[in-house]
């Protein structure tokens, strides 16, 4: 048996109808004040000395992503950083203004 599916036969529709599902999700990027964006920095160096698992939630193309992960490495210079995704291993390198929120696992 096969799942019903409305517009799949119609291919420009339904991928009309994704576009607007997925800029009904869309949401602005945030802007941080700088206790904000202190405590994320001293969170950053903390996790980055100790090696210890953290929650990051960053912007990325209209949403807000959250992972786990281990920070690898920051530099401030170009603004960006690298983690270690902590499900899959893989490499990550937001910019910095992208990041919204670190915490401690």
């Amino acid at each position: 048996m096969k799942k019903w599916r409305p517009f799949v036969t119609m291919p420009e529709q339904y991928r009309g109808l994704q576009e607007i599902i997925n800029k009904q999700v869309e949401v602005a990027q945030l802007v941080l004040t700088e206790e904000q964006m202190e405590q994320i920095n001293f969170t950053l160096i903390e996790a980055l000395h100790t090696n210890k698992q953290v929650y990051l939630t960053y912007y990325k193309q209209g949403q807000c992503i959250t992972e786990t992960g281990f920070i690898q490495f920051v530099n401030t210079l170009e603004d960006l950083f690298v983690f270690i995704d902590g499900v899959f291993g893989l490499k990550h390198r937001p910019r910095l203004i992208e990041l919204l929120d670190v915490r401690f696992v």
